[in-house]
């Protein structure tokens, strides 16, 4: 049987390497042929992960339930040439979390199906959140660990019933991985801005490690620990709509220090977005191994479009133009539902935001009819001039450097993904690929 390849990450790190694996959290296509076109040139594992309200039995904001998304990236490798086999497909925050106001027995029902879902259409990497508080539980007292650690292995169960099933049908196919954790930073970053990020406890990461192996114990599963890889632990890092609260090592040497005693596992490090790569590699050594990052990657690629844009007005008629960043707003004000309890401000303050904002909540608008009829008229424009090298140096000069050493081909489309590129570059540096 194959080993997994996060499996086989541990397995170096216990050697004494110190390498890691960035986690690509997207649904966005043109971000993910960036990803995959990455992989394809390093020949090397990609992890790209859906979240629970991205993609679920219901369909998520993606309108693509897991069988969906499954299918999405699989024809997306196909269309640009990567192996298949160098995709690892995860499931990120898979639990109770769009269902928080249920009580308890319908929102584990409607987690239960979701992630039976995830594992039957092959995600391999797989988050169990069950951190949050649901409808029925104490709103004056914390969630106990034990509720969380019962909850999660309620839902471990549920993966191996759907892999031994998938197993079934195919006879390689790969045993899922698992991670754990109950200091999970907000999906996409902080909503209000924070005077400080406290760092996970020693003591509670210790905690949570020792109810779960309890839990699975009692639950007659006391091998699944052995499928557990990483916990979800709060580093000292985070971003919000105008700030990053960037890697201190002494902050978390407390906690990287207690990981020691635990070499079965590494820790998972959510909301990396934006930190440096000085950071990031600091933080693959002290034990922080799987990075996950999502906004920022199409916050590149909303930087490079925009200046694709600042391009298109110098060379196109203004009635001929695609106009992305006023089809953008226009798309944001009209359906303000996935921006508003994100920003705050002036109306001048809003507008800033919903362009410029690190939380990047515009990409949830991307996929928009208008925006991509923008996104493709604006390539198609660009696409029949020749953009002078003046203009390209002006506007993008991180891609005029490449595009004069012949490695960079000066066409829309593939400027705009090497904006997506540009963020990536610094977790391959840090996970030393």
């Amino acid at each position: 049987m194959r080993i997994h390849p996060l499996q086989e990450m541990m397995q170096r790190r216990r050697e004494g390497e110190k390498c890691g694996i960035p986690s690509y959290c997207t649904a966005n296509e043109l971000v993910l042929e960036a990803v995959m076109e990455r992989a394809k040139t390093l020949n090397r594992p990609v992890l790209i992960e859906a979240t629970a309200n991205q993609v679920n039995q219901f369909g998520g904001y993606t309108g693509m339930r897991p069988a969906d998304f499954m299918r999405f990236v699989l024809d997306l490798a196909d269309k640009v040439g990567m192996d298949r086999d160098l995709l690892i497909p995860g499931g990120d925050h898979l639990g109770p979390l769009t269902w928080v106001d249920e009580p308890e027995a319908s929102a584990m029902e409607k987690a239960r199906e979701l992630v039976r879902q995830f594992v039957e259409a092959g995600f391999t990497k797989i988050h169990l959140d069950t951190s949050m508080k649901l409808g029925d539980d104490a709103v004056d007292a914390p969630l106990s660990t034990e509720v969380i650690a019962r909850r999660g292995v309620e839902l471990y169960k549920v993966c191996m019933e759907a892999y031994e099933k998938r197993l079934a049908q195919e006879p390689d196919a790969l045993r899922p991985v698992f991670i754990i954790g109950s200091e999970v930073p907000i999906p996409g970053g902080a909503q209000e801005e924070e005077e400080g990020i406290s760092v996970t406890r020693p003591e509670d990461f210790a905690d949570t490690v020792q109810t779960y192996k309890k839990i699975f114990a009692e639950n007659g599963v006391a091998d699944g620990w052995k499928d557990v890889i990483a916990v979800v632990v709060q580093p000292g890092v985070e971003f919000g709509d105008s700030q990053v609260f960037f890697y201190d090592r002494g902050e978390a040497a407390s906690l990287c220090k207690k990981l020691e005693g635990y070499p079965e596992v590494v820790f998972e490090g959510h909301s990396t977005d934006y930190q440096t790569k000085e950071c990031l590699r600091e933080m693959v050594e002290d034990g922080i191994a799987i990075l996950k990052v999502g906004p920022a990657l199409t916050f590149g690629l909303r930087e490079a479009l925009f200046s694709l844009s600042m391009i298109e007005r110098e060379l196109i008629p203004q009635e001929e133009r695609a106009d992305l960043p006023a089809v953008l707003e226009k798309v944001m004000l009209a359906e303000p539902g996935n921006w508003q309890k994100h920003y705050h401000g002036t109306e001048e303050e809003l507008a800033f935001a919903r362009k410029y904002s690190f939380s990047d909540r515009c990409r949830y608008y991307m996929g928009a009819p208008e925006v991509t009829a923008a996104i493709d008229r604006l390539f198609k424009n660009l696409s029949e001039k020749e953009i002078p090298l003046t203009i390209l140096h002006q506007y993008m000069p991180l891609q005029y450097g490449q595009v004069i050493r012949g490695k960079l081909a000066a066409d829309p489309r593939t400027l705009a993904k090497d904006g997506v590129v540009q963020f990536m570059l610094d977790y391959e540096y840090a996970a030393g690929m």
